[in-house]
């Protein structure tokens, strides 16, 4: 059994999460909301914020406006979106699988799906995927374009509610090195995910999440809902602009969220995801552990597991956390002492 000795748990927008983590780790339980009020002035800080002990104890406090617009004020019931913090839920729902013995981590793309990729290697694992490793072209190119509104100029966000609609945008272009070379964060291989959830299970991934990750774990207020039919008390993504004004991001992500990301959560629910995962409600302790260890160096001290980010230093893992884009969300789990050593 994975021990737990301290969960940490923030749905927040700022723009210096290193910041946020290390303060609230130091102070643990005592004067939350002084330590957060403080940090308003170092930070652009907005959401929710869940501090939670080993024994079940909790502080809790809400900062800033779900709608700016009209002075909404965010509350802890407030649904954020976590963009490509779903991701974890991605990779847990490949993990379900592979535990059903439906999948392997090394089954190759082109045998898990019926889908013409022309220019793709035929190398390509599941593993690749899950770890930003397999080399394909990204639908966003960061290479050709620095704003996400650029994607939607030919075909508009408001067409991409199925994972099947990413795919022209990107399975035709060529490889950008051979799989396992090298570590380039890809959400068009999570895309690829999605869809290989859904010919597995026989289920839309959505549905698949919602059944299997979502309803498991109690997570009752969490959902994949579509931009233009939001459930009452959502926050509005926004991004700051240069000049100090701001605009939401509703031309900039598709109308409904999928394997890549898009999801909306409250801060509770995730609570509930991490003690679900970490009570093994979702996975068995092996393939917990598979999910959680580090299989692509990012860069001195950070890796990638699968769907989530980790610190390492000296052998030793300092953090988790899941990144989203204009909300941000951070997630720290337990601090775990895993029964296998890391690799």
């Amino acid at each position: 059994m994975i021990k737990l000795i301290e969960i940490f748990y923030y749905i927040l927008k700022i723009s210096n999460v290193n910041l946020i983590v290390e303060m609230v780790r130091g102070i643990k339980m005592k004067n939350l909301e002084e330590v957060i009020e403080e940090l308003q002035s170092k930070v652009d800080f907005s959401g929710a914020v869940m501090l939670q002990n080993g024994d079940g104890h909790a502080e809790t406090a809400s900062f800033g406006y779900a709608n700016r617009a009209d002075l909404l004020k965010n509350n802890l019931e407030t649904r954020f979106g976590i963009a490509s913090g779903c991701k974890l839920f991605t990779a847990i729902a490949i993990c379900q699988l592979v535990e059903e013995g439906r999948l392997t981590y090394n089954t190759r793309l082109k045998d898990c799906l019926d889908i013409e990729f022309p220019s793709f290697s035929e190398g390509i694992t599941i593993h690749h995927l899950l770890t930003h490793t397999s080399g394909i072209p990204d639908y966003f190119d960061e290479d050709i374009m620095d704003d996400f509104e650029e994607l939607w100029i030919k075909r508009p966000m408001y067409h991409i509610r199925s994972l099947k609609d990413f795919l022209p945008m990107f399975q035709n272009e060529q490889m950008k090195f051979s799989p396992g070379e090298s570590f380039y964060y890809n959400n068009a291989g999570y895309i690829l995910l999605g869809l290989i959830v859904e010919q597995a299970s026989g289920m839309e991934f959505t549905e698949y999440v919602q059944e299997k990750i979502f309803k498991k774990a109690g997570m009752n207020d969490s959902g994949y809902f579509s931009f233009d039919a939001l459930p009452s008390n959502t926050a509005l993504g926004y991004i700051d602009l240069p000049d100090g004004s701001w605009k939401t991001n509703i031309y900039s992500v598709p109308v409904k969220g999928g394997s890549d990301g898009g999801a909306y959560v409250t801060v509770e629910d995730m609570t509930k995801l991490w003690k679900a995962l970490f009570g093994e409600l979702l996975l068995s302790e092996d393939t917990l552990h598979k999910l959680l260890i580090p299989h692509a160096q990012v860069n001195e001290t950070g890796y990638y597991g699968y769907g989530v980010w980790i610190k390492n230093h000296d052998n030793q893992i300092l953090k988790y956390h899941v990144m989203a884009m204009t909300q941000e969300l951070v997630s720290i789990p337990p601090i775990i002492q895993l029964r296998k050593p890391l690799p």
